[in-house]
């Protein structure tokens, strides 16, 4: 696996709170998010009905019971929790405490969440960032339906790699001393060995290009939001904190990008398997 270097002297945590350790005994949902999504879902409308029937009186309808035992499917899943406040619901990392939202940019939807970790001196690791991987499901639909059923959950996740659909990776950090020098540096390291891979060896005007964009006037607190979209054409879109601070058009480079989520070797295995799985049900009807 590619290492997440920070070339310079990494600040030690000091003072911050514990890193979580993972359970010994974790084992999540293949399917987490579609399932979280869908719940929470059905306990918005749930409410909804619940408001209508306390306003007219009488005895819960069918709908009403089945909307209550689906709902009872949120205590088989410890691994996150729903948020159904003003926003969209939403799906919680459970190591980090990091709240993703099912639906990004009106149409994308969520099909795995990750961790991003880091060894230092190789004592101690420390949680950098949460991550969110999503698909617009109409995309992919169209694209790699004719392939539901015939390819598996990793050929089918490999023909995503490579198709000209939408697709965002959503970067929330953790690490209260991450400056937006050591996320140039690591992606200047991490991004630069793939593109080596997929792209040739002559690629250092096209990293720099990417690398550039995150200028050290970008301020990157515990909580912010970095975007890395591949839009339609192959165009990298990168934004932080909403706001947007470049567009490159390269397949080379998104697929790069890709690489270290989804890929071979990617930062988190278990949630690239997820991805896999949670990609195969978007293909079902």
């Amino acid at each position: 696996m590619v290492s997440f270097r920070f070339p310079f002297s990494f600040p030690q945590p000091g003072n911050q709170p514990n890193v979580i350790s993972k359970a010994a005994a974790t084992s999540r949902s293949h399917s987490f998010s579609a399932v979280a999504c869908s719940v929470a879902a059905g306990a918005a409308t749930f409410a909804a009905i619940s408001y209508s029937k306390n306003s007219r009186g009488g005895e819960p309808s069918v709908v009403e019971n089945a909307l209550n035992s689906l709902l009872s499917v949120r205590s088989s899943l410890p691994w996150a929790s729903l948020a159904l406040a003003d926003g969209p619901a939403s799906v919680v990392e459970s190591k980090t405490g990091e709240s993703f939202p099912c639906v990004i940019s009106g149409s994308r939807k969520l099909l795995g969440i990750g961790l991003r970790r880091k060894s230092l001196l190789g004592l101690k690791s420390i949680d950098v960032y949460a991550f969110g991987v999503y698909a617009d499901k109409d995309e992919v639909r169209i694209s790699l339906g004719d392939k539901s059923g015939k390819l598996s959950a990793a050929e089918l996740k490999q023909e995503l790699l490579e198709a000209d659909i939408s697709l965002t990776v959503r970067l929330q950090i953790v690490y209260g001393k991450l400056s937006i020098r050591s996320v140039r540096n690591a992606f200047e390291d991490s991004v630069g060995s793939r593109l080596q891979k997929f792209g040739g060896t002559d690629n250092k005007e096209l990293l720099q290009r990417f690398t550039s964009q995150f200028k050290d006037e970008y301020k990157i607190p515990r909580g912010s939001v970095i975007e890395l979209s591949r839009e339609r054409g192959h165009v990298l879109r990168t934004t932080i904190e909403g706001k947007d601070v470049g567009s490159i058009e390269s397949k080379a480079l998104c697929r790069s990008i890709l690489d270290l989520y989804i890929g071979e070797e990617p930062f988190d295995k278990q949630a690239k398997e997820e991805i896999e799985n949670n990609l195969a049900s978007f293909l079902q009807k």
